[in-house]
């Protein structure tokens, strides 16, 4: 959430600073915030609960670390993902986080605004909407998280995109020069609907190989979902010289949420115990 939050809410200041005095002064603000992580990561990031003489949250009293795998982490990942392979969820996992990042960074992160200016919006104005979804991408993944230890996550994550698709469907009637609150709602639903998709997704990673390897799993379905990312944010632009507007991009784009909202339900789920 912080990271998806991070790349929306400085949308304001960027965009004014890209306007006058001009792009290079945003690409140096964000050069210098990158650079002012380096001391603070290095001084204050842990590798582990255990190094501070602590445990995971959640963790049982009688917790005991993993034992440290000081292998290869590269051939660790690849002999992971040979392994994935050949488990149907991970691929009905690694499809639908591919249109996850379709419908969100690749389209809206990248052609909200572009297509908002269409309809007469001021960029600044686009830009803010974009960064309200950051902090509505917050609570959404915080209700999320909450949901998915209550709730079937394949149910979750049909709801998820199902309500994306219908929205993006939506989009190209209710954009106007002006802020309506039809736009309003649609940038608070998309908000708490932009990073809730990872929790569940997180939980099924963990039973495509068992727990120990979901992180890695769930590296690998993240690639999937900048995939989507990086295809979506060409394609719309694409679409948007052929035709002349964002409403094929959105169509498409619903169209392949609503499918993906069927495909999810057909994972195998068994629920852990706590």
């Amino acid at each position: 959430a912080a990271a998806a939050s991070g790349q929306l809410v400085f949308l304001p200041g960027l965009s004014k600073l890209a306007i006058d005095p001009g792009w290079r002064a945003s690409s140096l603000v964000i050069a210098l915030g990158a650079y002012l992580m380096v001391p603070l990561i290095f001084f204050f990031f842990k590798e582990s609960p255990q190094s501070i003489n602590t445990t995971p949250y959640g963790a049982e009293s009688d917790w005991v670390p993993p034992v440290l795998n000081k292998g290869s982490a590269a051939k660790n990942a690849i002999d992971s993902l040979r392994a994935a392979v050949k488990v149907r969820n991970f691929w009905y996992l690694t499809g639908s986080f591919f249109v996850c990042g379709l419908s969100t960074s690749g389209l809206i992160g990248t052609h909200f605004i572009p297509a908002a200016h269409d309809h007469g919006m001021v960029t600044v104005t686009a830009a803010s909407l974009l960064a309200l979804i950051g902090v509505f991408d917050v609570i959404g993944t915080i209700f999320s998280g909450v949901l998915t230890d209550r709730i079937d996550p394949r149910k979750l994550l049909f709801f998820y995109y199902f309500l994306r698709g219908l929205s993006l469907f939506l989009l190209p009637s209710i954009l106007f020069s002006t802020l309506h609150p039809s736009t309003l709602v649609f940038i608070i639903f998309y908000g708490l609907d932009w990073v809730a998709t990872v929790p569940p997704t997180v939980l099924l990673c963990r039973q495509v190989l068992g727990p120990d390897k979901g992180a890695v799993i769930y590296g690998w379905v993240f690639a999937a979902h900048q995939i989507g990312g990086s295809i979506a944010a060409l394609g719309a632009a694409l679409l948007r010289v052929k035709f002349g507007d964002y409403a094929t991009a959105f169509y498409i784009t619903g169209l392949l949420c609503v499918v993906t909202s069927y495909f999810v339900l057909q994972m195998n789920w068994v629920k852990e115990d706590k």
